[in-house]
């Protein structure tokens, strides 16, 4: 069942760290790496396996009469965010009413806060106690997809082209793509399976980038500190206080950028802004980068040269001028929930998946939903019934027949 290996995931700790150089950034994602191995040749994927930097691989052979289709990649990422604690999770099912749902420890999902709940009166609700967050980002599109492949594998009157599997982390720190072997791989179109609420399908993303601002100051004993006391956490305050207004997560919507503050540190002598930077845009991504810089500028031009040093990288691009050749991707997802009962919703992502740099890569890579609800948070849920909605959706989706990559070397 596609629940029971849903949960049998999200009891490992996977939670990257964007802060650590190694590959993978933490090496406890390799521990369900190693797992999924395991399960994948369980269900009849001979040659599953993980590489030296953690990256889980496996193939299906075609059924007779399909072996020269192209090949269809199934993706999704292993890690979770660092946004939440992942360690110990204890999941729990609770009945949906129409009533705001109280967890073990007190923390409280809204109706009003989470409206995806109104029209799941009477599912069962997979949550967590409140303490973390629940892991079905990405576990759940992890459990799918093996159940999926299981079921084909398992049952010789699915037919289906040749399905290539592969779990990345790191993708929530945005390097899931980074070293993504697409000659082991050996697909001609994907899919990711990293979605919220079932039924989205997303072929546009957020152009994405990170900044980093230090602020370089000059301390002294208060008492002797006038004209000569230059506080780093100051200058932080004046470029925050720079930052267009409105212009953050909670104020933009649908494809509206921003710029959003994700930590800071300091005390007299030295202060850190880090930030993310989003538009589906390129030209307005442009400018919110030069904003980025050009705020450092003033700063550092009224309090002195070398107080303050901005750095800005890029981190993935807008998926749709990659995918847009190969729309039939996206027609075929449509097609699949359509007919498994499901209403297709194709909309941009206020993000971005593994799949916006596989599709620059040279694998076209459209994300799909999981199911899930609420990611990052300790208020992360997700209901049964989706989990298996969506092994149906796959399993229609992988079925259909695709014509061949005729751009591809």
């Amino acid at each position: 069942m596609v629940k029971d290996r849903f949960l049998s995931y999200v009891a490992f700790d996977t939670a990257s760290d964007e802060e650590s150089e190694t590959v993978p950034s933490t090496a406890k994602q390799k521990k369900l790496g190693a797992f999924l191995v395991s399960e994948l040749k369980a269900a009849g994927l001979s040659d599953a396996m993980m590489d030296e930097r953690g990256y889980v691989y496996a193939h299906l052979a075609a059924t007779a009469g399909r072996e020269g289709e192209p090949v269809l990649a199934l993706i999704a990422h292993m890690d979770t965010s660092p946004a939440a604690s992942g360690a110990g999770i204890r999941p729990s099912e609770v009945l949906v009413t129409g009533e705001d749902i109280r967890l073990a420890n007190g923390t409280v999902i809204s109706m009003h806060d989470t409206p995806e709940l109104k029209s799941l009166s009477g599912e069962r609700l997979i949550v967590t106690d409140g303490n973390t967050l629940l892991g079905a980002d990405d576990k759940a599109g992890v459990a799918e997809i093996v159940e999926t492949v299981a079921r084909f594998a398992s049952d010789p009157a699915l037919s289906h082209p040749g399905i290539a599997v592969c779990f990345t982390p790191d993708e929530e720190i945005g390097r899931g793509a980074d070293y993504v072997d697409l000659a082991r791989l050996g697909a001609d179109y994907g899919y990711t399976v990293d979605g919220s609420v079932v039924g989205e399908i997303e072929y546009e993303n957020f152009n994405a980038a990170s900044a980093k601002v230090v602020f370089h100051g000059v301390n002294i004993h208060p008492g002797s500190a006038k004209g000569v006391m230059k506080n780093a956490c100051l200058m932080l305050r004046d470029y925050l206080d720079r930052l267009p207004k409105d212009e953050d997560p909670a104020h933009t919507d649908g494809y509206e950028g921003f710029y959003h503050v994700t930590g800071v540190r300091g005390e007299e002598t030295e202060a850190e802004v880090r930030m993310i930077l989003r538009d589906h845009d390129r030209v307005l991504f442009e400018k919110k980068k030069e904003t980025v810089l050009a705020i450092a500028r003033e700063v550092e031009s009224l309090w002195g040269a070398g107080t303050v040093t901005a750095t800005v990288t890029d981190s993935y691009y807008n998926m749709k001028e990659k995918v847009l050749p190969y729309l039939f991707l996206v027609e075929d997802a449509e097609e699949a929930m359509t007919a498994c009962g499901v209403t297709p919703r194709v909309q941009p992502i206020r993000g971005g998946t593994d799949g916006a740099r596989l599709s620059f890569m040279g694998l076209p890579c459209p994300n799909l939903s999981t199911g899930g609800i609420n990611f990052h948070s300790v208020r992360e849920c997700i209901p049964v019934s989706s989990l298996d909605k969506m092994v149906e959706v796959l399993i229609r989706l992988v079925s259909k027949k695709r014509p061949a990559r005729t751009d591809k070397a």
